[in-house]
């Protein structure tokens, strides 16, 4: 079994990184989303560390994809045979990796910045990337927030053009990141 990509073909280890990926992104955003909504407790550090596991997580998963794909690159998108379309087809991909880089670093300079240790996968310590500072734990924390919403639109973006040229166009699209 070939692991890279083709010129026409994602291969098993891209498509594994893709819905690792996708997976560890909305249980991020959800427990995200429920921590920042819900009334402080010490009952919730460990959704707290489960947070920020899941962060880093997605962090190294992009990393690792980044490097995945210097070595072997990923099939050029299928055309969509509209200009626009395909244009923004490519923002929100390049978006992606921007937000997924940005979010969970945000994420981890805001804690740092509260004094609170970063523990993933309640085990390892990982070292303050910021002071602590109340100045970068505000700028930390709206930036980890403005992202949190840019990527919930990337993602409204891209599951929309999923379905239109899984449904309507019927362009194979889904199936070559589904099955190669």
């Amino acid at each position: 079994m070939r692991l890279g990509n083709t010129p026409d073909r994602f291969g098993p280890v891209t498509r594994a990184l893709h819905w690792a990926t996708a997976l560890i992104v909305l249980a991020a955003i959800g427990v995200g989303y429920w921590l920042a909504y819900s009334e402080f407790s010490l009952a919730l550090l460990k959704y707290y560390g489960l947070h920020k596991t899941l962060g880093i997580t997605v962090l190294a998963l992009t990393g690792l994809r980044l490097v995945w794909h210097r070595i072997t690159a990923p099939p050029r998108p299928l055309p969509t045979g509209t200009a626009w379309k395909d244009r923004l087809a490519a923002l929100v991909h390049k978006g992606f990796y921007v937000l997924l880089i940005a979010m969970p670093l945000s994420g981890w300079v805001a804690g740092s910045a509260t004094g609170i240790d970063t523990v993933i996968f309640n085990r390892w310590t990982l070292p303050a990337i910021a002071p602590v500072d109340e100045g970068w734990e505000k700028a930390g924390f709206i930036i980890h927030g403005l992202t949190a919403k840019l990527l919930v639109a990337a993602i409204a973006l891209h599951l929309g053009g999923v379905l239109v040229r899984a449904l309507l166009q019927r362009d194979g699209t889904l199936k070559r990141m589904w099955a190669g």
